[in-house]
């Protein structure tokens, strides 16, 4: 080898190794708003940072459930993740206050407090835990399909089997609305709602249509009993080993592919529904007040699993 060669190959071997890799681990499907957002936020870092940072993406549960990808991030072994505050309440209990049934009125309200007196007070526990919080992504107002019959008032989810992740804030809100609840692997729901292992299942219009669960049901109820939201998280390790450049690049990219993602979930959820009608799904819109009032066991169920001190913190935010 030449000694042109040798110093271009040394080179090149230094720069690939001086490249920081960040892996990015999700659930979202591929065609998901939020793999749309993780793309953006890949391309963004590593422009910025001339190629320095190299973000790698490990969407659809490729590295493991929810639940295991967040302990890989807390460990190390995985840099960066997107749980709901459904997973992040097993580390700090604060967040299991978000996920409150109808807790927030519209996606404006949750966005202003989640980015602001909620974000300020829960980050510092959580990077006690391991994990730097980044920002707030999206996921959205969780609904209910089921194959039994359309839902219209509160009295209609009654006896209704339906599956839900294990958050104690979605099963307590069903469930005070008298369904029965189960919990099912999320990867296993296509094949228990076609066995007719269970009714129905809830969750937000993208996950609905993005998945073609509205082609296993023929009811969709507008519910909104809970929103919840991805959280953009990285190991602290690997956050602390960045320099001050970096973090601030990764910070900026983080929030714009949140709010991109946010974008994206709000205004395709019009043309998502417009799609689930047209495939023969019938789609109620109940009166959510009704819904509301049946949530006394419900709230006693989060408080007690969030902690009452957390609640009232929570609802200060709220104005309540």
């Amino acid at each position: 080898m030449s000694v042109l060669a040798t110093v271009l190959s040394v080179t090149t071997l230094h720069s690939v190794q001086a490249a920081t890799e960040l892996r990015l681990a999700h659930f979202a499907a591929e065609d998901h708003p939020a793999q749309i957002a993780a793309l953006q936020f890949k391309k963004n870092v590593e422009a910025r940072t001339n190629g320095e940072v190299v973000v790698e993406l490990y969407p659809a549960n490729e590295l493991g459930s929810p639940p295991e990808q967040l302990e890989q991030t807390v460990l190390g072994v995985v840099d960066m993740n997107l749980p709901t505050q459904g997973a992040l309440d097993k580390y700090v209990k604060a967040f299991a206050t978000v996920m409150t049934p109808f807790a927030f009125k519209s996606y404006d309200e949750a966005h202003q407090v989640l980015d602001g007196p909620f974000m300020d007070w829960v980050a510092p526990q959580l990077e006690e835990k391991g994990l730097v919080m980044l920002s707030n992504w999206e996921y959205g107002f969780r609904n209910v399909t089921n194959s039994v019959r359309p839902i219209n008032s509160p009295e209609d989810m009654a006896g209704l089997k339906l599956r839900t992740p294990p958050e104690v804030q979605i099963v307590a809100s069903l469930e005070a609305l008298g369904a029965q609840t189960t919990q099912i692997a999320f990867p296993e729901l296509p094949g228990a709602l076609t066995a007719g292992v269970v009714d129905g299942q809830e969750n937000p219009i993208s996950v609905i249509y993005h998945n073609k669960l509205y082609e296993l049901q023929h009811n969709l109820a507008l519910t909104h009993h809970v929103y919840n939201s991805m959280v953009h998280v990285i190991n602290k390790d690997k956050w602390d080993s960045l320099s001050a450049d970096e973090q601030k690049i990764v910070r900026e990219e983080s929030v714009s592919a949140g709010n991109l993602m946010r974008k994206l979930v709000q205004d395709e959820e019009a043309s998502d529904l417009a799609k689930i009608k047209a495939a023969g799904v019938e789609v109620t819109e109940p009166d959510l007040a009704q819904f509301k009032a049946k949530m006394g066991p419900a709230y006693e169920r989060v408080k007690a699993y969030a902690g009452e001190e957390n609640m009232k913190t929570f609802m200060s935010f709220l104005g309540k």
